[in-house]
């Protein structure tokens, strides 16, 4: 069903640990508006959707938002890789480290676990691409937050492209959301 190319949608080289900002950064990893929520979401909303321009937008939407859980996963790991034990204990990602090192596992930034909780997919085409919809905008969000933390280059770029892609995605769902309701209030004649 997919082909992929071992590289990342945007090149990920952070030279200066940061654990802080690994510690941040890792909400988009496995946070309530994180890129891993926001595939499971779609490529589950997928199948229930009335035309196959919606299954395929959900599909690509869906396996884009892996690519970018890959992406976030990617930085986490480089702030945190070189960062020595008094760098994570002053910059308070000692509990981070406690439970996971210096790996990479599904969190929020207040230390909540991934959940299932987070997604969401109703069984109505139209309330799941509102739902959408709003979970591009948490995630443009969110971004825009993690922009203002960050003082490094190096993780300045890659959030300002994953922030582009959350418009983008925003911009695809509003346009088919159109096209359901269209299709939705169509009489059908048979």
């Amino acid at each position: 069903m997919w082909i992929y190319e071992k590289k990342l949608q945007f090149p990920i080289r952070i030279k200066n640990p940061n654990p802080k900002m690994a510690t941040l950064i890792i909400s988009q990893y496995g946070g309530p508006d994180g890129e891993l929520a926001a595939s499971l979401r779609y490529l589950s909303q997928r199948y229930i959707m009335p035309i196959s321009e919606g299954k395929a937008l959900l599909t690509d939407i869906g396996t884009e938002e892996l690519a970018h859980f890959e992406m976030v996963g990617t930085m986490v790991y480089q702030l945190m890789k070189g960062a020595s034990d008094e760098e994570i204990k002053a910059s308070g990602a000692g509990p981070y480290f406690t439970d996971h090192g210096r790996g990479v596992y599904p969190t929020s930034a207040a230390g909540n676990p991934f959940t299932a909780a987070y997604i969401q997919s109703k069984g109505d085409p139209i309330a799941d691409l509102n739902e959408d919809l709003a979970a591009e905008q948490k995630a443009r969000s969110t971004y825009e937050w993690l922009l203002r933390m960050a003082d490094d280059p190096d993780v300045i770029e890659p959030l300002k492209f994953l922030r582009q892609r959350e418009v983008v995605h925003y911009q695809r769902f509003g346009e088919l959301l159109m096209k359901v309701q269209d299709y939705v209030e169509s009489k059908k004649y048979f």
